[in-house]
């Protein structure tokens, strides 16, 4: 019985110390504020697009005109913040942006096309 309460005692102990493991922040993806979304412009070309944003995380298959831009922060056990999980899909026609959707607001001068 001695020897049971001593394992427990031990097991107990050590559960406690798993607190203490330091955990990385892990951020996958394309990182974009919505400062890059706000440079976009309608009609602006593919090549345009990568100047500002970067290349997507996904360019579909099936479908060269849509762009997937993905971003995720997983974070550690510090958990100095929520987990994020953001993304903007693009949309073209002929070669030129047509629309964007996801979870940055559209910008007010979206539809005007640069000069």
């Amino acid at each position: 019985m001695k020897h049971i309460a001593i394992a427990l005692l031990c097991l107990s102990l050590l559960s406690a110390c798993s607190d203490w493991i330091f955990r990385i922040d892990v951020p996958q993806g394309n990182f974009l504020d919505q400062k890059d979304v706000d440079k976009l412009r309608v009609e602006m070309t593919k090549e345009q697009v990568r100047f500002v944003l970067g290349n997507p995380v996904v360019e579909d298959s099936f479908n060269d005109d849509t762009w997937y831009y993905y971003y995720e922060m997983k974070r550690g056990m510090s958990k100095r913040g929520e987990d994020v999980k953001k993304q903007l899909i693009l949309s073209f026609d002929d070669n030129k942006l047509a629309d964007i959707d996801g979870d940055f607001t559209k910008p007010e001068e979206f539809d005007e096309p640069l000069t």
